[in-house]
């Protein structure tokens, strides 16, 4: 009997958190589609990650493009119609765009927030995830027991200098996927976030104060060490599992407990 051909779709796996599930993700037999958005000064490092990627001997195929443009979106599901050509569908859907302005709210000598901050935010960080579902549902590419994750952090609850409107985002991307969950749930779909701890990513280290938030959070973390990435694939992995499948519209956190105190 032919194994089953399962495809995992991430957006924005060139890096941090969506580069370790899609590696995780292919050494368990996933074939990979990833979306990420880089510059070319970065094309030979990627290029290394994704050759490696590969190397477990599953499909590959990334899109250089802008995840939130909607005609950009429109030509990636075409072609990645094209490329199952019947022969599977997405089973899981990961979405790991972190694009948002990490301006103060108040300040005398920065720029500071405005209503576009925000928008631009919200749309990358957050609605682009049901722009993405409700896509691939419509063109008839998920499968019966598709998996949706979203990462979000704990500047859910917390507030952190510069952080505000990231946080914001958070929390609509958390309101989203328990909406997901219940909405999209009589097609199969299951939707989480993962709430990881403090992980050293090009994204993190973009936050105004990261080395005080870093060493915070090793301080107050009982396994006295920052989150990997790694530690957060695994539990995508987990996620993607037919154990998993009663799990859905909840946020699971990732952080070795480093909340917890």
């Amino acid at each position: 009997m032919a194994s089953e051909v399962k495809w995992a779709l991430i957006l924005g796996g060139s890096s941090g958190l969506g580069l370790a599930s899609a590696k995780k993700l292919a050494r368990h037999g996933f074939n990979i589609i990833i979306v990420h958005r880089d510059r070319r000064a970065d094309e030979d490092i990627i290029a290394k990650e994704f050759k490696n990627i590969s190397s477990f001997k599953i499909q590959f195929k990334a899109f250089n493009a802008d995840a939130l443009k909607t005609a950009k979106r429109a030509l990636i599901l075409k072609e990645i119609a094209s490329l199952l050509n019947n022969n599977g569908s997405i089973n899981v859907l990961v979405h790991s765009i972190a694009k948002g302005s990490l301006k103060p709210m108040q300040s005398k000598n920065e720029n500071t927030l405005n209503h576009q901050d925000f928008q631009i935010t919200i749309d990358a960080m957050a609605l682009s995830l049901y722009d993405w579902t409700k896509d691939l549902v419509n063109a008839g590419l998920c499968a019966a027991d598709t998996r949706i994750i979203a990462f979000t952090s704990e500047g859910n609850t917390k507030t952190w200098k510069h952080y505000a409107a990231v946080s914001v985002a958070k929390v609509a991307l958390e309101a989203l996927v328990r909406n997901i969950a219940l909405e999209f749930a009589s097609i199969g779909i299951k939707a989480n976030c993962i709430q990881a701890g403090v992980t050293e990513t090009k994204s993190f280290a973009m936050i105004p104060g990261h080395e005080t938030i870093k060493a915070h959070a090793i301080d107050r973390n009982p396994n006295n060490r920052l989150t990997q990435p790694e530690d957060v694939a695994d539990v995508v992995y987990l996620l993607t599992t037919k154990e998993a499948k009663w799990i859905s519209g909840t946020v699971i956190k990732v952080d070795g407990g480093e909340s917890l105190q």
